[in-house]
């Protein structure tokens, strides 16, 4: 009860009259509430879109992701700038094929150029890690022999860059099935016969769906090519002259590229135990080099009557070959 009381009566004393005991309770509030309201104020300015422009700190913009210079157009991957001289870039030229052709040894040539910058191995379908540096009037040449027989690499290619200088080398094509198949032996040295394989039934049908067969249909890959570019962005490169005169040849590709005929006959030499030219000097060697064991390989025995109905077989697609390159090849 006595504790009661005193509650009861603290209340009636702030309630009692005037401004005698009741003001003095009452004054040490109003610090509390004006601390308050600005403390209020502070947290209702600062709830997002409250505060007024001029309260809020400026963000700097973020930079560009890809730097203008090397921009494209949507849908086209962009190479990344390389650090120190040069800088990465697509290739402004493709060895495109064919396989077992002489690409390797054209590309070999070719990087005797100052001007011309090129990858050793084949990227496949433009692997931008593996590009190389180039500066300013270098010309980029990747080689994939795979593209000239693959069904989607014209329209792929046409799609990043429709203005692309496309080398095919080309060789007779029963000699190259033949060297394409010692390849194969000499990797897998099980494989049946090269009659075995590009014929059914013995001397059946050829049978086109052996790669070794299929890459020499010239014409109809090339039709294939036709629908996306026309045929002046071509060069057709002779497998057979690039042996018996490499100079000359390497000279077509230089003024298909405009480029100066820097590479010419004092570049090369003639290896009789491999059968096919080799260089005096290779790049960044003082030293005479030939291309690996691998390149001049013997091939193996064919009977006379399988390489008779290939050539047999091959000769309508060569002479429509001919007439869509307008080269006449000799392999007839």
């Amino acid at each position: 009860m006595a504790g009661s009381s005193g509650l009861g009566s603290g209340a009636r004393c702030g309630q009692g009259a005037g401004a005698g005991p009741g003001a003095v309770l009452r004054a040490p509030r109003a610090p509390l509430l004006l601390a308050a309201l600005v403390l209020g104020a502070y947290c209702f300015c600062a709830l997002p879109g409250r505060c007024p422009p001029a309260a809020r700190v400026p963000v700097p913009a973020p930079a560009p992701a890809v730097p203008p210079r090397v921009a494209r157009s949507p849908g086209v991957p962009v190479l990344p700038v390389a650090s120190g001289s040069g800088r990465r870039r697509f290739p402004q030229a493709l060895i495109v094929g064919v396989k077992k052709g002489g690409t390797r040894a054209l590309l070999e040539f070719l990087r005797l150029h100052p001007d011309v910058r090129a990858l050793g191995s084949e990227p496949h379908f433009f692997d931008r890690s593996l590009m190389p540096r180039t500066l300013e009037g270098q010309i980029t040449i990747e080689k994939t022999p795979s593209y000239f027989v693959t069904l989607e690499a014209p329209h792929r290619i046409h799609s990043m860059s429709p203005d692309m200088k496309l080398i095919v080398v080309v060789r007779n094509p029963v000699t190259r099935a033949i060297s394409d198949y010692a390849q194969m032996l000499s990797k897998t040295p099980g494989l049946p016969s090269f009659q075995a394989l590009a014929f059914r039934h013995g001397l059946g049908p050829v049978d086109t769906a052996w790669s070794a067969v299929r890459i020499g249909l010239y014409a109809q890959h090339l039709d294939n090519w036709l629908r996306y570019f026309p045929l002046s962005r071509f060069l057709f490169v002779s497998g057979e002259r690039l042996v018996s005169d490499p100079a000359g040849e390497v000279g077509r590709v230089q003024d298909f590229l405009g480029l100066k005929r820097v590479v010419t006959d004092k570049h090369f030499y003639f290896n009789a135990t491999k059968g096919f030219p080799c260089l005096k000097k290779a790049q960044g060697s003082s030293r005479p080099r030939c291309l690996g064991k691998s390149k001049g390989r013997p091939h193996p025995r064919v009977p006379e009557a399988v390489v008779q109905r290939l050539r047999d077989f091959y000769q309508p697609f060569n002479g429509k070959f001919y007439q869509m390159t307008g080269q006449d090849f000799g392999w007839d």
